[in-house]
């Protein structure tokens, strides 16, 4: 997601750049993109306006379009802005001794959450990290095998005990298992356990 986002972002300043003198129309323009590239990044559409009229209100003094730079000076503005959306802070998950380490989604359903683990897994796996995928939505077997889907087409592990229908004990036999490999592998293990909200 990010990339794709750093990807049209970099295509709009290379725009944006290679003007000599900026206008109203081709800051518009410009900021058109940006939404589209934030909207297609699942960034919500109120921040996403709210960010788009705070650039525009920056890019469009005059101070900005008559500088020498005026391509350089929105980049500025989108780049501050972007920091103050996103903040500074170093990503990745926060450092912890505790193994095996679980992280929990929950959201109504067709919100993504299978999907969303299965990225998460897939970024993990790039990381060196051995995650473990289990499905706690025993309501919808649909996500269940959606997420062993996923998880084989991304030669990612998924726990998925035959026959139980306990959500609390899909997740506590997910963790023993996560426990049982994390000593043989001495490594970080992740549990993306997923569950409808109540």
């Amino acid at each position: 997601m990010f990339d794709s986002l750093g990807s049209r972002l970099q295509d709009v300043f290379r725009t944006l750049r290679g003007e000599g003198r900026l206008t109203e129309t081709t800051v518009e323009a410009a900021l058109r993109e940006i939404r589209l590239a934030l909207l297609e990044a699942d960034v919500n559409f109120k921040v996403v306006k709210a960010f788009v009229d705070r650039v525009r209100d920056k890019a469009l003094d005059q101070a900005v379009l008559g500088s020498l730079t005026p391509g350089q000076q929105v980049v500025k503005i989108v780049r501050d802005e972007m920091l103050a959306l996103f903040g500074d802070a170093p990503g990745g998950l926060p450092p912890t001794s505790k193994r095996p380490r679980v992280i929990l989604l929950l959201g109504l359903q067709g919100s993504g959450k299978t999907t969303t683990a299965a990225k998460l897994g897939c970024w993990l796996s790039k990381q060196g990290r051995h995650p473990l995928l289990v499905s706690t939505d025993v309501r919808r077997p649909a996500a269940i095998r959606q997420l062993g889907v996923l998880g084989q087409q991304a030669s990612l592990r998924v726990h998925d005990p035959a026959g139980e229908h306990d959500p609390v004990a899909r997740a506590r036999s997910g963790l023993a298992e996560a426990s049982c490999s994390g000593s043989r592998r001495r490594s970080i293990r992740a549990i993306c356990s997923m569950s409808p909200t109540p």
